[in-house]
């Protein structure tokens, strides 16, 4: 089978591989579509917190059951699935909790261990989801799309309330969604016109700010100085993730959703006086696959524009660059395999 490999920055390769081999309650995935993250973009570039080279990425992933070494719960061979890419032990006191997102020896498909940029897989079967009435373009973005919705489901949002998204790339575009479908009042935040242009026109966010220009003065304008209940950050970048916390009025959320490599600093004072509470928010749950799946079903998101760029797996050698360059304007790309 074809495989395309990550091994080191800058440099793929495609090989030939053996088929996998399927161990107990897993199946044999048929790679249908793989949603490229802004997480394989920094691992080609050689700047993705919790990495090691050589790595098969992809972690967004719609695929066909070939076979399967047990039972799947609501799907059979022949069927189309969704693929939750986290592996989780099961045991330790997060996946106790439920929290199987943030298991304490998490492995996550395309990350910790080789991803879904390959012509079959083995998946352990709990693991996948049916997803009638979905495309497998519309399969392959539940994933991008649940990390807004668990970020969004991280704090006490009611409807109404005041909430700020800086970035609006393709998770910022999620966490609007999922803010939304919650009653939220959202204001956008970005420094590039084509994403805020974006979200107005297809999400119909109507509050967008560049984020250069004086943010919170403009956030403080049309909430009458009371500032968001809830910012979240969805760009990874020091400067924009402290200032968010200057979004928050007394009593507020802050969610880091948004992956930096370096230390943050904020101004205690500040965050003591408003009782701010910083929470991190890390993947998502199966809970929220599900969610994600019946909202997409009532074809409500704009998946047709969300995905931008889209090319034949034969391409994704030569494309990675192109879809890292700003100027191109990539919301999401998606590869078919």
């Amino acid at each position: 089978m074809k495989v395309i490999t990550c091994q080191k920055p800058g440099a793929f390769t495609l090989n030939d591989q053996p088929m996998p081999t399927l161990g107990q309650e897993e199946s044999l995935i048929k790679i249908k579509r793989v949603g490229i993250c802004g997480t394989d973009l920094h691992a080609y570039a050689g700047n993705q917190a919790f990495f090691d080279y050589p790595r098969v990425l992809g972690h967004e992933l719609s695929g066909e059951v070939v076979a399967a070494n047990g039972l799947i719960s609501g799907c059979k061979e022949g069927d189309e699935v969704v693929i939750i890419p986290y592996l989780h032990c099961g045991h330790c006191r997060a996946c106790l909790q439920g929290r199987t997102n943030c298991c304490s020896t998490l492995e996550v498909l395309g990350v910790h261990i080789d991803g879904g940029m390959s012509e079959f897989i083995a998946v352990p079967n709990d693991l996948l989801l049916p997803a009638k009435g979905l495309t497998l373009e519309e399969m392959a973005i539940v994933e991008p799309l649940c990390i807004g919705t668990h970020a969004v489901n991280r704090v006490p949002l009611q409807k109404g309330d005041w909430v700020a998204v800086s970035g609006c790339g393709p998770i910022g575009v999620g966490i609007i969604w999922a803010a939304q479908q919650e009653g939220a009042r959202v204001i956008a935040l970005d420094i590039e016109e084509h994403r805020l242009a974006f979200v107005k026109e297809k999400l119909g966010v109507s509050e967008v700010l560049n984020a250069h220009e004086d943010p919170i003065g403009k956030i403080g304008e049309m909430t009458n100085g009371e500032m968001v209940s809830v910012a979240f950050d969805a760009t990874g970048a020091k400067v924009p993730m402290e200032q968010g916390v200057d979004y928050v009025g007394s009593g507020g959320y802050y969610v880091l959703v948004g992956l930096n490599k370096g230390k943050l600093a904020f101004h205690h004072p500040d965050l003591h006086r408003k009782e701010l509470a910083i929470v991190c928010s890390r993947n998502a749950t199966k809970a929220d696959f599900n969610l994600v799946i019946s909202r997409l079903q009532d074809k409500s998101f704009p998946a047709e524009d969300y995905i931008t760029h889209r090319v034949p797996a034969d391409e994704i050698l030569r494309s990675f660059d192109y879809w890292r360059n700003p100027v191109n304007q990539v919301m999401k790309a998606m590869t078919e395999w």
